[in-house]
């Protein structure tokens, strides 16, 4: 049987899988949808057990059947998943309750001025690479010792989707460079190590995992997981690491000045770097590789916005509801959005930022809404490119990934405003397409140099649309400080915090 290599990630709204040979020739596809919890504003939780493991169950016994349909046998595999997220756990690795969720989920903005006051916001830049903010899992550590002092006494292990994947696959306590790099403030950035001070005082009793790289072995399919799942008992598990970083590994951004623009539920944009500087309002981290690392930052909302208004809308299908907003002309006939639908992480800590539709009259339908919700996100975009710009990013290239580039509208709109074209991969399956490519140089199968993706087409930008864009960004750069105040007010009022 010919060797095949396993990749599945576990998203914010969907898990999939993919099957490939080790020169990347994709064998089999599989994709299980799941919900997203969001109990109260600024709340976003994952069951772990029902969402992550299921989805990862699911799919790998229905790839393993379509592995064995083509005479191939599966002999490695890697998990990636959304991130940073917390998982406490147990001891044995048993979740102590849902996971928090990174950036969308801003419950811990006390927890993020308190240690930022203790620790002073100088020290956790230089040391971990990131300011504090929602995207931190320091805080949220700190939030449930806070609220749920009986989940706190028990927990024992800080887990994320791939590594509590790992850790049912092969029994072992691990995590990778890249997430721990965003378990803020506890890593530092600079040696690749955990700092065991700050982690002692502000995660007291917490054992923290053994460190690896995302393409590290960690470990082998025990015979239970392989009972459950029906992967071969024994097959090498890779450490995988967060979604947006392995989906940028698959379209081939490892080098210093590329690019990744993540189309998804929320809007990733990371870059590769040969050396780090840590810049305010954007995360330093380390990168999948010893030696790399990355600048990036991502707004808590994009494609989640249009999911919302197609809810609202009574589920019409969404290649109508983009046939609608492509018939609008750039500027949505005078609609501007602020997609703080919920808060915002990129720039700087933003969680009681609010969504915001200005400009709306009774002759604007839904097609106008659901354009302004994609040209927000372009201009959300802009100011990331911006501020890698003046931290010294050089954006040699930009690649477009993610499920927002099946369609030609939302890439148009984010060149258009920002003036630059971006590729579009040949495979633009999303992080399972990087997680397998790991796991085959996991397995010794490829090399550490590997790359499996091509571009197969450009994005060009319409250069006479940009005077009308750059009009529209400055206003959009001018609504946040102008509403500030009330805005602030609002999300208070919904978290109870404010009474009239």
């Amino acid at each position: 049987m010919s060797e095949l290599v396993l990749g599945i990630d576990i998203g914010t709204s969907a898990s999939k899988g993919v099957v490939a040979t080790p020169d990347g020739t994709i064998v089999a596809v599989a994709e299980r949808p799941h919900l997203l919890s969001l109990p109260r504003p600024g709340w976003a939780k994952h069951d772990a057990e029902a969402v992550w493991w299921g989805d990862f169950v699911a799919l790998c016994q229905e790839l393993v059947v379509r592995a064995h349909q083509t005479g191939g046998q599966i002999v490695a595999l890697c998990v990636s998943g959304i991130g940073p997220t917390l998982l406490a756990a147990d001891a044995n690795g048993q979740p102590l309750r849902p996971a928090i969720l990174y950036g969308i989920d801003s419950r811990s903005t006390r927890e993020i001025a308190e240690l930022t006051e203790r620790y002073g916001a100088d020290a956790i830049l230089a040391r971990g690479g990131t300011l504090l903010s929602s995207q931190a899992i320091g805080p949220k550590l700190a939030w449930i010792r806070r609220n749920e002092p009986e989940v706190w006494a028990k927990t024992r292990q800080l887990l994320m989707a791939n590594s509590y994947i790992v850790e049912r696959l092969t029994g072992e306590y691990i995590l990778d460079h890249h997430s721990a790099s965003q378990v803020d403030p506890l890593y530092e950035i600079q040696t690749n190590h955990w700092a065991d001070d700050w982690a002692t005082e502000v995660a007291p009793g917490l054992e923290l995992p053994r460190l690896l790289w995302p393409g590290d072995i960690a470990g082998w399919v025990t015979a239970a997981a392989a009972a459950e799942t029906g992967l071969t008992p024994g097959i090498p598990v890779a450490a995988g690491s967060i979604d947006a970083w392995v989906e940028a590994l698959s379209v081939d951004v490892r080098d210093p000045g590329d690019v990744m623009l993540m189309y998804g539920t929320t809007l990733m944009v990371v870059e590769i770097v040969d050396r780090l500087q840590p810049y305010p309002g954007l995360w330093g981290t380390t990168n999948l590789f010893p030696g790399t690392h990355s600048l990036s930052t991502g707004l808590a909302t994009s494609g989640a916005l249009t999911t919302w208004l197609r809810e609202l809308a009574g589920r019409p299908p969404f290649e109508q509801l983009v046939s609608e907003a492509a018939a609008v002309a750039p500027g949505a006939d005078g609609l501007i959005v602020l997609p703080y639908f919920a808060g915002e992480r990129a720039d700087r800590p933003r969680g009681r930022a609010r969504g915001m539709i200005l400009g709306l009259t009774l002759s604007h339908g839904r097609g106008h809404v659901y354009r302004a919700f994609l040209e927000a996100s372009g201009f959300g975009v802009r100011h990331i490119v911006e501020t890698l710009r003046e931290a010294g990013a050089t954006q040699r290239r930009l690649v477009a990934v993610g499920g927002g580039t099946q369609g030609d509208l939302w890439p148009q709109i984010v060149s258009d405003i920002l003036g630059r074209p971006q590729e579009i991969p040949r495979e633009t399956i999303g992080a399972s397409y990087g997680d397998a490519l790991l796991a085959a140089m996991a397995a010794g199968l490829v090399g550490q140099s590997t790359r499996w993706n091509a571009p197969a087409a450009i994005v060009q930008p319409v250069p006479t649309r940009a005077p009308l864009y750059d009009m529209l960004y400055e206003t959009y750069r001018s609504l946040y400080p102008a509403t500030r105040q009330q805005m602030h007010l609002l999300a208070d009022l919904q978290l109870g915090r404010t009474t009239p």
